[in-house]
């Protein structure tokens, strides 16, 4: 069934399942090919694809603020690279709930960069959020205060990258906001891929590694999830208001964690579970509008 047909609840589904099956094949990739390798080659695969998209709408593929469209392609590509060195490194529910911290950070980024009023809301968010980080990552000193040894510490290295990862798309996510009402919406993702191949080429011609055949298809499991991702996701945001949608969005975690399970051999305990939910509700939070103050009469 074309997206155009699915109710936008099922069609926010369908973004989530397909952006989590984009991730399981970079954990697929993960000890063979290069993070950068895995980034160039989807750059690649978006450039092209964004570039068809232009030449069809009829824009100017170049913009009209290209210093802030380049900043936005850069910013973007350097998440892209701590989200795929988070994935190769961490149970792959682990590093998306680590992402899912975006939302928040973007609501506090918003605050500071753009004026938008947030106050006690995001401090409470913020707060929720890396409670449940600290849940999610379990770090040795907690197992200590604990005293609970059935504890499994994440990489802190691992997971540091996944946070800061997260904070670069909420940056990317600001930058778009900027952008959004000089430039065409295809102008902006065009700039994405078109940063981050020669941002990722110097990396991938210094340590250079030839996919197999198997590599091949996850390869090109990562850029077709990545377009079909973006396509659901595009028509879901254009159906139903934002705070919705990227609730819906966060069963995203849920299939990671079922992939994980199924195709991995990765474990969930309880305080992972618990950090999850913890992460929800700080998105949650994050992306409801302020309340008005009431006209007085």
């Amino acid at each position: 069934m074309a997206p155009g047909k699915l109710p936008p609840a099922q069609v926010m589904v369908a973004s989530a399942f397909s952006f989590s099956l984009m991730s399981l094949c970079v954990k697929q990739l993960g000890g063979r090919i290069p993070v950068a390798e895995v980034v160039f080659i989807r750059a690649l695969i978006s450039l092209g694809l964004s570039w068809w998209v232009i030449q069809r709408q009829g824009v100017s593929p170049w913009g009209n603020r290209r210093p802030m469209l380049v900043w936005r392609g850069v910013v973007g590509t350097l998440a892209l690279f701590c989200f795929y060195g988070a994935i190769s490194q961490l149970p792959l529910a682990a590093a998306t709930v680590l992402q899912y911290l975006y939302p928040t950070f973007t609501a506090a980024l918003a605050w500071g960069a753009l004026g938008e009023r947030a106050g006690k809301r995001i401090l409470l968010a913020m707060a929720l959020g890396w409670l449940g980080v600290l849940l999610v990552a379990q770090p040795d000193w907690l197992a200590q205060l604990t005293g609970d040894s059935a504890m499994d510490p994440l990489p802190a290295v691992a997971v540091t990258i996944g946070i800061t990862g997260a904070l670069l798309t909420a940056l990317a996510y600001v930058t778009v906001r900027h952008l959004a009402t000089d430039e065409h919406r295809s102008v902006i993702i065009f700039y994405f891929p078109l940063m981050s191949v020669p941002m990722a080429l110097p990396f991938v011609l210094a340590n250079p590694v030839w996919p197999n055949a198997v590599d091949w298809a996850w390869l090109i499991g990562v850029g077709l999830f990545t377009q079909l991702g973006q396509i659901f996701l595009t028509q879901g945001l254009a159906s139903m208001p934002a705070a919705r949608a990227t609730a819906i969005n966060y069963v995203q975690v849920v299939f990671a964690a079922l992939w994980g399970l199924l195709f991995l051999g990765e474990s969930i305990n309880e305080l992972m579970v618990m950090g999850a939910v913890l992460v929800l509700g700080a998105t949650l939070i994050s992306i409801k509008p302020p309340r008005r103050p009431q006209p007085l009469h």
